[in-house]
């Protein structure tokens, strides 16, 4: 049974990432899989419901990252932003599906929840009332994180994240001092 259910998610990611979830039917991922489309029901009860599966573990992992950042007495800065493009790494593929179709990301809800996640982090990188070029910096950098886990697909994780991080910490005015301790350098707006 659950075969099955793997069976059908690939086969949708599949047609998802090479035609779009929208032109994308159950029909047309039962008949790849050779099942009724009665069957591909029984595990899925719309297209809906099998994106927010397939995304399921995105949103799940972003919101235990956000939580577990925000129950620490102190966070390490650049540990958080290599941690963020970890999270963003792991779930490259799915993500690059979703950004194929910007309507389904409206649709799911999840371009006010992925700015909320943002603006979480922002707190935590930059205290609770961060000025306007702080958000913007924070929203640029943790944007450019997440595009960096998909657009650079043929460079190691290890290589990626320390070049997207160090330009994260640039970017967000944050220096590490000699003890490795993240501080707000000098450059933060």
């Amino acid at each position: 049974m659950a075969d099955t259910k793997q069976r059908i998610l690939d086969a949708a990611r599949e047609l998802f990432a090479a035609q779009g979830v929208q032109k994308t039917s159950l029909r047309e991922i039962a008949d790849r899989l050779g099942i009724s489309k009665p069957a591909l029901y029984y595990h899925f009860s719309s297209r809906e419901d099998l994106v927010r599966t397939i995304v399921g573990p995105v949103i799940d992992g972003g919101e235990e990252f956000i939580r577990k950042l925000e129950q620490q007495p102190e966070i390490d800065k650049r540990t958080v932003l290599e941690e963020y493009f970890d999270l963003h790494y792991q779930h490259r593929g799915d993500i690059r599906l979703l950004l194929q179709e910007i309507s389904t990301l409206s649709d799911l809800g999840l371009i006010e929840l992925v700015v909320a996640w943002r603006e979480r982090i922002g707190v935590l990188l930059l205290g609770p009332e961060p000025s306007l070029a702080q958000s913007v910096r924070a929203t640029m950098a943790l944007g450019g994180i997440q595009d960096c886990t998909i657009q650079f697909t043929d460079v190691p994780q290890d290589e990626l994240r320390k070049i997207a991080v160090d330009a994260a910490m640039e970017l967000l005015g944050l220096e590490e001092n000699p003890a490795g301790e993240n501080r707000t350098g000098p450059s933060a707006v």
